[in-house]
């Protein structure tokens, strides 16, 4: 059932949570990260994500300790402490499933970017889910758990291949000041570079 129809105040919701997100410069929240690929058992991370934009993200991993996800806004970089390596790919060529964490602070619109939005109400606020507006992402749908302050407290992204990328966010700050330098990417010495075919 879509409740953009049969719910009135889905809708004004929907531009709060636009609203919030959108006249922020720069977030930071603690988050912590489940991955769930099929066939596969669960694998759980932790630590916190900051944001800046236009387009930038740095998580800083405390569960595994060491490890680095960056967005300079045009690379992705990976560091994976396990085998020293740096993984670098152009943002637009990463399947990565942490990209629809971008449009945070990015140009949340929900009508431009999704399309069959339903919500329902779940303890602590409201469950949207919604599919991509377009096939050529790499995931199917996206479901986001909404406070009744607006803030996004968890966001669930399922894969094209039924794998389930989720997150819990908490402690958020809006527009903290984070440096330009915290999002440009320094390669730890003597790690391995590997990029993606350009």
């Amino acid at each position: 059932m879509c409740l953009a129809a049969e719910t009135p105040d889905l809708a004004p919701m929907l531009k709060a949570v636009e609203a919030r997100y959108n006249h922020a410069q720069t977030l930071q929240v603690v988050f912590h990260e489940a991955y769930t690929a099929p066939g596969q058992p669960r694998r759980t991370e932790g630590g916190t994500l900051q944001l800046r934009k236009p387009g930038r993200m740095r998580w800083n991993y405390t569960s595994p300790e060491g490890k680095l996800f960056v967005s300079d806004g045009r690379y992705l970089w990976l560091y994976t402490p396990t085998n020293h390596q740096v993984e670098k790919m152009k943002i637009r060529e990463s399947d990565d499933m942490r990209a629809p964490l971008a449009f945070l602070l990015g140009k949340l619109h929900f009508d431009k970017e999704f399309r069959n939005v339903h919500g329902a109400s779940v303890a602590g606020g409201t469950r949207i889910t919604a599919d991509p507006k377009t096939d050529s992402l790499p995931y199917t749908k996206v479901e986001f758990v909404v406070g009744p302050d607006s803030q996004i407290r968890r966001v669930q992204v399922t894969g094209y291949d039924q794998s389930v990328l989720e997150f819990d966010f908490d402690q958020e700050k809006i527009n903290p000041p984070l440096e330009a330098r915290l999002f440009q990417f320094r390669m730890p010495p003597g790690a391995a570079l590997v990029e993606t075919a350009q």
